[in-house]
């Protein structure tokens, strides 16, 4: 497994294609909370039991004003066609090329298979990772972790509203 960066590390920008024409960089972002979900390929059945959960439970982010970002190193093509099979209201970005390079700057790529670490980030509004976890890549990590790590978040965040 990979040593995914930890928590207290600036997040590394990226941008990267959400459509052929349309690109998000983690910039963008900034002021609110991120939740980066890197997955090993669409199609795959642990990954797409793992998006499905995350989007069924996306109104449980939005609470916390939080934007999910799936990435594999899928190209834009097969992410279109994977969301639209699975109905995911949420980016998929396209790690394609250079392969994987996002997620070897947050330490989640496996070089041997050439795909993504099934690796969670939880970035605070200010863009430094919160929370970070790497799953075995056969296991669905689920969400109980990010929801954890975005209800830390939400007293800081109230707080600095004061």
């Amino acid at each position: 497994m990979a040593s995914i960066l930890e928590p207290g590390t600036p997040a590394p920008n990226f941008k990267l294609p959400v459509t052929p024409d349309q690109r998000l960089s983690l910039a963008e972002l900034k002021g609110q909370p991120v939740i980066l979900a890197f997955y090993p390929a669409d199609w795959s059945p642990v990954c797409g039991d793992q998006m499905a959960l995350y989007n069924e439970i996306l109104p449980e982010f939005q609470k916390y004003g939080a934007k999910l970002l799936g990435i594999s190193v899928d190209g834009v093509w097969c992410h279109a066609a994977f969301a639209k099979d699975r109905h995911l209201h949420f980016p998929l970005l396209a790690d394609f090329h250079p392969k994987g390079a996002v997620a070897q700057s947050y330490g989640a790529y496996r070089e041997d298979e050439r795909v993504s670490e099934r690796a969670l980030f939880v970035i605070d509004k200010n863009g430094t990772i919160s929370w970070s976890y790497c799953s075995p890549i056969a296991v669905n990590p689920g969400a109980d972790g990010i929801l954890e790590a975005l209800e830390e978040l939400a007293p800081r965040a109230e707080a600095s509203h004061r």
